[in-house]
């Protein structure tokens, strides 16, 4: 009966909560918990409660052992977890915290905050007020102090080394150190401190050889422009009297009238001096012939006297160079030095009967000039030998390259002896004493270039052992004494009439040499300056040798005012005092530009080149550009600046294309 009754009571106590729930709803929609139960509803809810083993439960139960569900009076069941005497819940103590320290808020504010640190203020030295740690009222260096010194400079610039404001005054203040000589006792303490310390500031101009330093060294080469590396560079020339060049090519040089070393000729005789190989990068009209020529003779100066024993073994020197007419002015530069010493020159050029070269070389020569080809064609033909030649000069290899002569050039190097091409220590480079010279066992080449293409590399790889790299200026440049101009022309007879407005200007003296790109050109514009009463000589492929060479010498001995050529006459021809270079055509590329006017402005003198351009020479329009911009003698004429084909680089293939969309 209890537990129908308990039963009764559980499902009427749930049955009434779902109607609560049902009744009341919270904010979200959801019925509320049910109420906790209370203590009695808690016992009564446990009084099936196992509290014991099974057997102690039967034995609390009733006598005969049956289990009526009812509570035993022996074992009572456990205390509720939190339950009192009273009914209600015990009440916990709080806990105690112990209040905060000053150290602890500051520990906190750190931890959290960061340290505020107080940043020391720097001041610059180009504040132009000053600026005290103490109180302004303390300072008593007041602008209306008439006994401060530097006060009129209250807003001056305090610098080190001026020393206005700190009491030294340059004259105007006070005159301690005037009267007491202090500047003089200061300037003598710098010069013992700068001698001390090794500085001199003197110029390498007012220095004798042996106080020269490195820092010196390394001025005088920026002022000529001079740049040499290959490792033991030995230092260039101040002057002709400082060089351990042989008194008896001393006295050719000032018999010639040579007053100073060129910058290309500072560097490479000292280099070539020591018998040692050279690649020479130069610009053109530089004075490369005198460089190679002045260190061959003293090379030449070793070797044994021609006699009838070796003369026929060929020649001792070979210079090899693209054009007759470079070869031919080699040898007439040559035969200055050279013929005083006693030593002979010969050309062999294209343009002259091989049976005349044969007979010029019937005594021997230990020096020889020539173009690659006809060299060749003189070797297989057993004319020349070159079983003893130990110096090899390539003058303009990029030109000799260019004309098609890199088989020729492989040609004869290979008909050089073989055991020249190295000494007895095969790491041995240089020979400053001239034993192994004397010996024959050592080969000099040098090479000269404007340029450095691919085949000149190749031939410097496999010829030349560790050379030393010169290079004057900046390498494929025209010089910094020609001034280049430049006209927009169209159309042949316009050029023709400016031409001769140029001419009779009388801004220019003879000689003159114009350029012009056809041999047709050529003649026909000799022909009209003829007509208009100047003395024109021409100088193109068509000609001989002998009207090449008569062309030549009729300009240099004033019976011709003006030469008109093509780039024959481009590289290499060196006639004296030549005021104008004029391009009544413009060159098909900016090296034949360059070496064209390269004709003026040489030895130091001053020149003109005055370039007609018209709307055809787009190709080369955005070079010229940049290289007269990089002259500073020279200024870009604004139409040209401002031309379409002088913003970028115009390939012939561009203009192939776009000529056959205009035809399109």
């Amino acid at each position: 009966m209890a537990l129908a009754d308990m039963t009764t009571g559980t499902l009427t106590q749930t049955a009434t909560g779902i109607a609560t729930a049902g009744g009341e709803r919270d904010n979200r929609g959801r019925p509320p918990p049910p109420p906790p139960p209370t203590d009695e509803r808690r016992r009564d809810g446990l009084k099936n409660v196992p509290t014991g083993p099974r057997a102690d439960r039967s034995k609390a139960g009733t006598p005969n052992g049956s289990n009526d569900h009812t509570p035993s009076s022996s074992m009572p069941p456990p205390p509720l977890p939190g339950s009192s005497t009273n009914g209600s819940l015990p009440e916990l103590p709080e806990p105690y915290v112990p209040p905060m320290t000053d150290n602890d808020l500051t520990a906190i504010r750190s931890r959290y905050l960061g340290v505020d640190k107080k940043k020391r203020k720097i001041r610059k030295m180009n504040d132009r007020k000053f600026v005290f740690d103490w109180d302004a009222q303390d300072d008593t260096f007041a602008e209306d102090s008439p006994v401060a010194v530097g006060s009129n400079r209250q807003g001056a610039q305090i610098m080190f080394g001026r020393g206005h404001l700190a009491g030294m005054d340059d004259g105007g203040g006070s005159g301690v150190r005037r009267v007491t000589g202090g500047d003089h006792l200061a300037d003598a303490m710098e010069r013992r401190k700068a001698a001390k310390s090794g500085f001199d500031e003197r110029h390498w101009t007012e220095k004798p050889l042996i106080e020269m330093k490195e820092r010196d060294w390394r001025i005088f080469r920026e002022d000529f422009s001079i740049s040499a590396r290959g490792g033991n560079i030995p230092h260039p020339l101040r002057s002709w009297t400082e060089s351990e060049i042989p008194q008896t090519i001393l006295e050719c040089i000032e018999r010639i009238g040579y007053k100073e070393p060129s910058p290309i000729q500072r560097q490479a005789i000292p280099i070539g001096l020591q018998n040692r190989d050279i690649i020479g990068i130069a610009e053109t009209g530089s004075g490369k012939t005198a460089a190679f020529v002045i260190p061959m003779l003293s090379f030449i100066g070793k070797l044994p006297l021609f006699t009838d024993e070796n003369r026929h073994l060929g020649p001792y020197a070979l210079i090899l160079a693209p054009t007759r007419e470079l070869a031919q002015q080699i040898e007439s530069e040559a035969r200055k030095f050279a013929g005083p010493l006693g030593y002979k020159c010969v050309s062999i050029v294209g343009g002259r009967s091989v049976e005349e070269q044969q007979f010029n070389l019937r005594e021997g020569a230990e020096i020889v000039i020539a173009t690659p080809g006809r060299l060749k064609d003189v070797i297989e033909r057993h004319v020349l030998v070159l079983s003893q030649c130990r110096y090899i000069v390539m003058d303009e290899a990029d030109r000799m390259v260019n004309l098609g002569f890199e088989a020729d050039l492989t040609f004869i190097l290979d008909a050089l002896p073989t055991e020249t091409m190295q000494g007895e220590d095969p790491g041995e480079q240089m020979d400053i004493d001239g034993e192994m010279v004397k010996k024959g066992r050592t080969r000099v080449t040098t090479l000269f270039s404007a340029t450095m293409p691919p085949a000149v590399e190749r031939l410097a790889r496999k010829y030349l052992k560790k050379p030393a790299v010169i290079t004057i200026g900046e390498a494929g440049r025209a010089v910094d004494t020609v001034e280049q101009r430049v006209e927009f022309v169209n159309g042949d007879e316009k050029k023709k009439i400016r031409l001769l407005e140029i001419l009779n200007s009388n801004q220019f003296a003879p000689p003159i040499i114009v350029f012009v790109n056809q041999k047709k050109t050529a003649d026909m514009v000799a022909k009209d300056l003829s007509r208009a009463g100047w003395n024109a000589a021409t100088l193109h492929s068509g000609k001989n040798q002998e009207q090449r060479e008569a062309s030549l010498q009729s300009l240099r001995n004033g019976e011709s005012d003006v030469l008109v050529a093509t780039d024959l006459a481009g590289r290499g021809i060196d006639v004296q005092d030549v005021s104008l270079v004029i391009n009544f055509q413009m060159a098909n590329t900016i090296e034949a530009y360059v070496h064209r006017i390269g004709r003026t402005g040489r030895a130091g003198k001053m020149g003109v080149a005055i370039t007609f351009l018209t709307n055809d020479d787009d190709e080369v329009m955005y070079d010229l550009k940049q290289e007269i911009s990089k002259s500073p003698v020279s200024k870009v004429p604004i139409e040209l600046a401002k031309h379409e084909a002088a913003q970028h680089k115009v390939s012939r293939e561009m203009k192939r294309k776009r000529d056959a969309e205009d035809q399109g």
